[in-house]
This record gives structure tokens, sequence and C-alpha cells, in this order.
């Protein structure tokens, strides 16, 4: 079998072994592939394994060897299902590898609005403590989150453990998700969107990106939101029209957004979020810690050895 990695970087920047993978058939890694380059690189596998490159139906069909895609992902988005499954794909993502490593950055992103410690470190270093009259200064308002709200819009395994984290720190859930689940837990109370929206402190975004969801938060769902409320987005980045909570923080109507997602990535310089008020924004690192990627990469390779073995898992070609 030729299995070949259309983007070995970022997933592996050295720090991972192929070996696991090239034990499993004759494999060739490239570190990246322009989309012009899919089709020439790809023509001979069997089985093809990408994160983010782009498999039209155009590019499926000019793959003739094709019977295996592995995504290094959760979202399966990148792949036209429909022609997969026309010819006869065997299609599979990584479902809940970075629920922990998401949620951790969920509150990193929130305390760093809400305590503002790049800034206040910055000041230490530049001697604003040492002349200080005072034992102690804060340079903005700093927010204590216990009482508080926190909203999700999406209840999946990474808005659950965002809910359970909330909880611990004495903050309130409110949750929307289309369709309401059982949780083990206590604590949570499930209203309709807009409620979420309008009573949120706090509103966490951990939806996947579909028709429903692309431009979710826009000029009217924002204008629904608490004056003073903050957002964090690190589900996808097209689920938020960045014009419009550009113009939202800028405005004063929201205290802040942490986002780990962009509409385009790598993001055009103009972004309107980098000029915005109060916006803290990260490269796309939610699931970029060692032990979350090493996750993902072995569950890609049990996903594979299961296919060989004739018994498909996470297959996600319905």
């Amino acid at each position: 079998m030729k299995l070949v990695v259309l983007e070995g970087v970022p997933l592996n920047t050295g720090d991972l072994s192929w070996d696991a993978l090239s034990a499993l058939g004759e494999l060739t890694v490239y570190d990246r592939t322009a989309p012009e380059q899919i089709v020439e690189r790809a023509k001979d596998a069997q089985a093809l394994f990408v994160n983010k490159s782009i498999l039209t139906r155009e590019i499926l069909y000019a793959l003739p060897n094709l019977k295996y895609i592995g995504l290094f992902s959760t979202g399966f988005n990148v792949v036209d299902l429909a022609a997969a499954k026309e010819l006869g794909l065997v299609v599979t993502n990584i479902p809940a590898y970075s629920t922990y490593a998401v949620t951790q950055m969920v509150f990193a992103l929130l305390l760093e609005l809400t305590n503002q410690v790049s800034r206040h470190s910055e000041a230490v270093r530049s001697g604003a403590w040492s002349d200080s009259k005072d034992f102690c200064f804060w340079l903005t308002p700093l927010t204590e989150l216990t009482g508080k709200t926190m909203g999700i819009i999406g209840m999946g395994q990474t808005g659950q453990q965002t809910a359970r984290v909330a909880l611990a720190m004495g903050m309130q859930v409110v949750a929307y998700s289309p369709r309401k689940k059982e949780l083990d837990f206590s604590g949570v109370r499930w209203a309709d969107r807009d409620t979420v929206l309008k009573e949120a402190d706090v509103l966490c975004l951990h939806c996947p990106l579909n028709e429903e969801t692309t431009g979710l938060i826009n000029r009217e769902t924002l204008a629904l939101m608490k004056p003073g409320s903050y957002l964090i987005n690190t589900s996808r980045g097209p689920v938020v029209n960045e014009e419009d909570l550009a113009q939202a923080l800028n405005s004063g109507h929201l205290a802040g957004a942490g986002v780990d997602v962009l509409q385009k990535e790598p993001p055009k310089p103009d972004n309107p979020l980098f000029t915005a008020k109060n916006c803290v924004i990260t490269p796309h690192i939610a699931w970029a810690a060692h032990e979350t990627r090493a996750r993902l990469y072995q569950v890609a390779i049990e996903n594979y050895k299961a296919y060989l073995n004739g018994n498909p898992v996470n297959n996600v070609v319905k």
C-alpha cells in the first residue's frame, strides 16, 4: 500500500516519529502541499492523510487508486463527502482528541482578558512596580469570574469540559446545542440560542462549521450580547464575522474577545481584529501541545489499522 501524507507540518515538527505509520505501507511525507500539487503527489496513493488540504470532487475523481483518506483533524469539511461516498472511499477523522487542550486554551484566553497577565508582567519588567508608591498597582479594571454566567454554544465533548471547569470556578453555565445532550454532571441550564447570547457574561463557541454556523456571530447576534461581555472562539474561524466583531470591540459593546481561530489561516495583514480593542489572538494553537498532537497521531494510526483489518472506525462517510 502506498501512503501519502500531504501535510506533515504542523502535526509533526520533528518531535514525533513517522515510523509507526511507515510500518503500515510505503510512506511518503510532504511537509506542505499547495492545492495545485495535490493530484500529482497523491496520484499513486491508496491511502492519503491530510489536515487542511481541500479534497474536492474533481480532485477525488482524479485519484483512481485512492481507497482511504485519514484526516489529521476532527473536522471533515475539507473533503467532498458526497464524492467520497460515490467512489466508495473510507474517510476517517479524529474525534475528541483535543478536548482538554482546547478547554485549557479557552481559559488561557479568558484569564488573559480578565486579569491582563501579560500587560502587568510587562509593566513590572519595565520598572512600574519598582516605581510604585504602593505595594501593588493595576493598569486596568480586573474581573472576577465567580458568579458570572458562561454561555456555551455547542455542547460536544469540549463544550461539556468547558462547562465543568466554569462550574468549578463558581460560574453559572447556560448552554445551547441543536440536540440536547444527557450530561454526566449537574449545573448546566439549557436554553435557546438567543437566551444564551443575552445572558452570557462570557460566550464560548464550541460548534462545528457548517451552513448553520457560518457567520453565526454577526452584527445581529453580537447586539444581543450583554454590554461588557466577553467572546471566546476556539471552534472555527468562519463561525465569526470578523468585521462585525471588530466593530463590537471598538465601540466598547464587548469588553474583549479571545480567538484562536480566524476566517482565513494564515490571516491577511489587514485582518480587522489585529487593530481591534481588547482582542487576544493566538495562531490556532489550542491543539498544538505535544501530548495532544501525539494523541491525534496515535488515533490516526489506529483508524488506519482498523481499516486494514476490515473494520473501519470513525468513518464520516454515511
